[in-house]
């Protein structure tokens, strides 16, 4: 009777070990900037998310980051990052904060910054001190064990984004990888459409092949990424960052880095809160959401986030109808929009065709010339919207300068702006409403 008594008093004081269960949206494992990115992406885009690591990092061995990349893309999170790194070191004036100087902070700062604007994301929940142990398929849920502080946390989860550096769990559920994407081995000219991330080349990175820009899209010294970069074929709803770029990464990679967690994040927020899966995305809708956030579809340097066609152009870009440009001055080379030059009718026959079926009715009809003039764009317009040409152009004739704010006066036998094309396109054709499919392609 004693010793069953002294047994039943041992249990009781003996910690009690359990798994904590929790559900969530979306759970992103790995502190690198590219699962930060994706954690606060999700969180803003309203699903409830889960960022489980030992610890969010920034990796440098040097005291001092100098980043010379992205200095005129301020995309997103990365454009939010530069931003308080630039007020955080505002009072010292050894260092230049001017908006497109090299970006100066020390990664302790750089940390810190990334902490601040995780804690104050509504819908974020951050499990440091965790390590990731297993994974494995639970009906529509990845259920995910980490440890944390001694303890096994289990997490089921809809969408998994695996940002460790060695694809940890995407190894362990089983999945295979992709080739890590690279602008300039895969060629195929459609894919710059599905861009969930754009930017400036890393600095220091040549197209030392003068033949390479016919092979790519943008050219250099731009790059993208496409949605596919980041998905797994065999593995739904399992999303890599981290094995999505190649193996070099120095520090200049952050912009590049933040940027794309901000768009896996965006697909993933996507498969959530549609309560769908990565084989049945709507790559537009993504897209949408990445612009609603500020964030670059296709990098024109020429084109700030301030200026009032800004989403304007980067929607109408990303569909193919105007590319961009490699520019070089003063030994800088920028991809550029170059919104004052005029629009070249070769250039937007073939995207208009593929896009709108009447199109290459109202070419054989129209016969225009070799540059695309103001009034080839209107009768377009009136033919796509089966609008009285008489009564359209005298309404974008009054509203030419006051609520399109166009700084050249109304002619219509004058070539159209690329600025003028672009805006006009994407109110009246709305072409980044047709749908596209991952490789790029226009679905009509």
């Amino acid at each position: 009777m004693i010793k069953k008594l002294f047994l039943l008093l041992l249990a009781f004081n003996c910690p009690v070990t359990y798994a904590q269960t929790v559900k969530t949206d979306v759970l992103v494992i790995g502190g690198s900037p590219q699962g930060t990115a994706a954690a606060i992406q999700c969180a803003r885009s309203k699903v409830k998310t889960i960022l489980a690591a030992d610890d969010i990092k920034i990796n440098s061995s040097n005291d001092m980051v100098i980043l010379n990349a992205n200095r005129n893309i301020a995309s997103g999170i990365w454009g939010e990052f530069r931003q308080r790194a630039q007020e955080y070191y505002k009072n010292k004036k050894e260092i230049d904060t001017a908006y497109n100087a090299a970006l100066r902070f020390e990664p302790e700062a750089g940390v810190n910054i990334l902490k601040n604007i995780s804690d104050t994301v509504k819908n974020l929940s951050l499990y440091l001190n965790a390590t990731f142990t297993t994974i494995k398929k639970d009906d529509d849920r990845w259920e995910v064990n980490i440890m944390q502080n001694g303890k096994t946390v289990t997490v089921k989860a809809r969408v998994v984004i695996d940002a460790t550096e060695n694809g940890d769990v995407a190894v362990k559920a089983g999945a295979k990888f992709n080739n890590e994407f690279d602008n300039y081995k895969n060629s195929d000219l459609t894919l710059y459409r599905t861009a969930i991330a754009a930017g400036e080349s890393v600095a220091g990175r040549k197209d030392s092949n003068t033949g390479i820009t016919a092979n790519y899209y943008p050219p250099y010294p731009a790059w993208y990424i496409p949605i596919n970069a980041v998905l797994l074929k065999d593995a739904d709803n399992l999303l890599v960052t981290e094995k999505a770029l190649p193996r070099e990464k120095s520090i200049q990679y952050l912009p590049m880095q933040l940027a794309l967690g901000q768009g896996t994040g965006a697909i993933a927020a996507y498969c959530a809160f549609y309560k769908t899966t990565s084989k049945n995305l709507k790559v537009r809708l993504i897209q949408g959401e990445l612009l609603d956030f500020k964030g670059y579809l296709i990098p024109f340097a020429d084109i700030p986030q301030k200026d009032h066609n800004w989403r304007a152009i980067q929607q109408v870009a990303a569909t193919g109808l105007l590319k961009g440009f490699s520019k070089t001055t003063n030994n800088e080379s920028q991809f550029v929009f170059m919104p004052d030059s005029v629009v070249e009718t070769n250039a937007i026959k073939p995207v208009l065709a593929g896009l709108y079926a009447r199109a290459f009715l109202w070419f054989n009809k129209e016969k225009t010339s070799e540059l695309f003039t103001v009034g080839n764009m209107l009768s377009f317009i009136s033919d796509y919207t089966l609008t009285d040409p008489g009564i359209l152009n005298k309404t974008i004739q009054k509203e030419w300068k006051t609520q399109y704010k166009f700084k050249l006066d109304f002619d219509l036998k004058r070539p159209v702006t690329r600025r003028e094309f672009a805006v006009l396109a994407n109110k009246f054709l709305n072409p980044f409403a047709r749908t596209v499919d991952l490789s790029g392609r226009a679905i009509n």
